[in-house]
């Protein structure tokens, strides 16, 4: 085989990996529910122990009052703390929540999604991004983290194969951590099976009163490419997740958001920050 050709199949099969990849993070971000995990039992009142989750946050997560942000002091996480937060992981892996409630189980869920992001980052830490682990394309989200019930569990699954298509909330996008400076801020404290609409709408009235998920320039609107990548969960039309919007602004920012939304030839930017929330 010549050169040239040798090189035609090695362009050919790094293309087809880069396909199969792009597919694959497609897949992952279409909410599909696995009916594995479609099954609960509402006469069951167990609640999950998040305890040793808890100290992690109260212990780790800093309040930047300068910036109004919250970030994880990744570089002070000790030894015996990164061995408590296995432990809950490994508690949490020992549960079969489909036996529980569907609240517990949307407490189950997202305590686990905020607790493993954090674990993954401490296991190849310092990085400056998140997308930095893993193959460089897709980084931690599709790599097999843990066992539950018997089936294997990334991150994708949770958050595009449970928690999106099985409880078709949008606020739950409020709730979950990807571990970098554009997402919704980690909850500080964790995720309860009570009060779950004070918790979500908390976490929606903090997110969308921050300059990263909604700031307007000179008339320019920019929004957290959030709602880019998830606009079938904020709506099918812009006016739809408009209203979302200005339904959890406070008055000022709600004000300018009604002038942008009469304005037919505003546009709309939608950026995001992918560096770790490190402090």
């Amino acid at each position: 085989m010549s050169k040239f050709k040798l090189l035609l199949v090695v362009i050919g099969v790094v293309f087809s990996a880069l396909l199969i990849k792009g597919y694959s993070l497609y897949s992952a971000i279409t909410p599909n529910a696995l009916s594995y995990w479609q099954i609960s039992d509402e006469n069951n009142d167990q609640e999950i122990d998040h305890t040793l989750w808890q100290k992690i946050l109260d212990g780790y997560l800093v309040e930047i009052k300068a910036k109004g942000v919250r970030a994880f002091n990744y570089a002070q996480v000790t030894q015996a703390d990164k061995k408590a937060l296995k432990s809950y992981l490994q508690q949490l892996e020992s549960i079969d929540p489909r036996i529980l409630n569907k609240n517990e189980q949307l407490s189950f869920w997202v305590n686990l999604y905020n607790a493993l992001t954090i674990d993954v980052v401490l296991d190849h830490y310092p990085v400056t991004s998140i997308k930095d682990i893993g193959d460089g394309i897709t980084g931690p989200w599709n790599m097999d983290l843990l066992t539950i019930a018997g089936q294997p569990i990334t991150l994708n699954q949770i958050e595009h194969k449970i928690l999106r298509p099985i409880w078709q909330e949008p606020r739950i996008h409020y709730v979950i951590n990807c571990a970098s400076v554009g997402c919704p801020d980690l909850p500080n404290k964790v995720f309860s099976s009570k009060n779950l609409d004070s918790q979500l709408n908390k976490a929606a009235i903090r997110f969308i009163n921050q300059s990263k998920a909604v700031d307007i320039k000179n008339n320019q609107l920019k929004l957290s490419s959030i709602y880019s990548w998830f606009s079938q969960d904020f709506g099918d039309e812009q006016a739809e997740l408009m209203l979302h919007i200005q339904t959890f602004a406070e008055p000022t920012l709600k004000s300018k958001l009604k002038a942008i939304a009469l304005d037919k030839n505003s546009d709309i930017i939608f950026d995001y920050d992918w560096k770790l929330n490190a402090t």
